[in-house]
């Protein structure tokens, strides 16, 4: 077996096969580099607001400022699936107080961004309360943050 290197006084020169390998090797990480950044998955802030109508003092509207989560609702929410409102209810009373849990502990700071002031005394609708409970949802299937457990 060759050595890779000959040594000749103080200087050492590359065997000839080793400096045909180089190339590879530089693409190879180069490919490996662009690979890596452009897999990056763009994370988004997300966030969610209950907002009280101003015309009616009854009527609350809820306000979800991710981009895409209109789109996921769309195809993921199916009037087959709808619960009652009590069910409703009590999955966001659970999910809420685990989202300002993370909020005020400081986890997900990428997604979650604000506090949700959501009060059990109040009745925010059917509309509202299942709009939120599939927010919460569509966190847990694309973020894999835990809230509705």
């Amino acid at each position: 077996m060759k050595n890779r290197f000959i040594q000749t006084g103080f200087k050492a020169m590359i065997h000839p096969n080793y400096i045909t390998m180089k190339p590879s090797y530089l693409f190879g990480i180069m490919a490996l580099l662009i690979w890596a950044c452009s897999s990056v998955k763009p994370t988004a802030k997300t966030s969610a607001s209950l907002i009280k109508n101003s015309q009616d003092s009854t009527e609350y509207d809820i306000v979800i400022l991710d981009p895409q989560f209109d789109q996921w609702y769309l195809t993921n929410y199916n009037p087959a699936k709808d619960f009652s409102l009590d069910y409703y209810r009590s999955k966001n009373l659970i999910a809420v107080a685990n989202w300002n849990n993370y909020y005020r502990s400081g986890r997900y700071t990428r997604e979650i961004d604000s506090s949700i002031d959501y009060q059990p005394n109040i009745d925010y609708g059917i509309e509202v309360n299942r709009k939120l409970f599939w927010y919460f949802k569509y966190l847990e299937d694309n973020y894999r943050i835990r809230l509705l457990w």
